[in-house]
């Protein structure tokens, strides 16, 4: 087993929201009434249904309810064992499922303060991701400047399926806001349903579902590049949250190949994919969807060309792997402080790194 350094970064936590309820103390007279009155109960995604086993591991999930809803099981079963620094907190709740350009606004609102309030007040070590009404370019900016006068929010929640791919110029303003205010995207597996999972249209499993959503990080990450977010915000970081990494390198070659070959559409792009990638693309390590020998493991870090692309996340609580395994075998101690340590660090500038021995098992 490859052990954990103190003092690192788990970039992908999940606090789940017990019940629509939970938000009336955070919604406004007319919505409390709105949803009272409606008789409105939850809001269930598809991309984590409750029961299924992959939506929580066994010995994280609580005799009833929700995996995910107690803050002393999520410090006990990650912040204390793997003794992180800082947990990034990415609540995924269905508020961008919502038509209504003002409702998602006002359940966006209200989640974002019950982030504050329910957790981030009650552990030091927590920070949180601004969930943004992705429907309204407008509301969703008002959101990140809002939220981030909080200096514990240090990043921007986007899925990675919503209504347009994420190049498209009409989201550029939310781009530019999060670049001026120091903070990453954080693109996470899930959808809004609003579309198929698929580019072929519906399936009828839930497999079907979860295997999809890597395609739909290739898809979003061409966009990203060709439509050229990173030519007009050269500072901004994105992080592919639950996406995989394993096809990133093979991806990259066929993208690259046809860049060259049709590039002159797109002469804002340039720097080969891969250049861009190192510079602004993050990935969280889990789910790891490699073979479980070290070398082949290895032999895909190397086909990345690069070890500051990989940031340490559980996934809690994910069902991603057993014990504390967090982290697969074979890694050299240089390449864990790094995954661990150095790149989140790099990465959320919101973040203070703690001194030299505090971070070091």
């Amino acid at each position: 087993m490859t052990s954990p350094l103190q003092g690192g970064v788990d970039c992908d936590l999940h606090p789940a929201v017990p019940h629509l309820t939970s938000l009336l103390p955070y919604l406004n007279n007319y919505w409390r009434d709105q949803v009272t009155t409606r008789g409105m109960v939850d809001l269930v995604s598809q991309s984590y249904p409750t029961n299924s086993p992959i939506s929580a591991r066994p010995d994280w999930r609580p005799a009833k309810g929700k995996p995910g809803v107690n803050l002393d099981d999520m410090q006990k079963q990650v912040l204390d064992p793997f003794k992180v620094a800082y947990g990034i907190c990415n609540p995924l709740y269905g508020v961008q499922m919502v038509f209504s350009e003002d409702m998602q606004d006002a359940f966006c609102r209200a989640l974002n303060d019950w982030l504050a309030r329910e957790w981030l007040d009650k552990d030091a070590r927590l920070r949180g991701s601004i969930v943004i009404p992705t429907q309204s370019v407008e509301k969703s900016v008002a959101e990140i400047e809002r939220c981030a006068k909080d200096p514990r929010f240090v990043q921007v929640l986007m899925l990675v399926m919503g209504d347009v791919p994420l190049g498209k110029r009409a989201l550029w303003p939310i781009y530019a806001a999060a670049e001026r205010l120091g903070l990453p995207i954080g693109i996470h597996a899930g959808s809004a349903y609003h579309n198929p999972p698929t580019s072929v249209g519906w399936g009828s499993y839930h497999i079907e579902d979860h295997v999809a959503q890597a395609q739909a990080f290739q898809t979003q990450l061409t966009s990203l590049i060709v439509e050229g977010v990173f030519a007009r915000h050269p500072k901004l970081k994105m992080v592919m949250l639950e996406s995989g990494f394993t096809w990133l390198a093979p991806f990259l070659w066929r993208l690259h190949k046809f860049w060259r070959g049709v590039r002159m559409e797109t002469p804002w792009v340039d720097r080969a994919p891969l250049e861009i990638v190192q510079s602004n693309i993050r990935f969280s390590l889990q789910p790891v969807d490699a073979p479980s020998e070290p070398a082949v493991l290895n032999r895909l870090f190397d086909h990345m060309q690069s070890d500051e692309l990989i940031l340490f996340s559980t996934d809690y609580p994910h069902w991603q792997f057993e014990g504390d395994n967090a982290l697969p075998d074979g890694l050299s101690a240089d390449l864990v402080r790094k995954i661990m340590i150095d790149n989140p660090f790099a990465t959320y500038g919101r973040l203070k790194q703690p001194a030299a021995k505090e971070t070091m098992s």
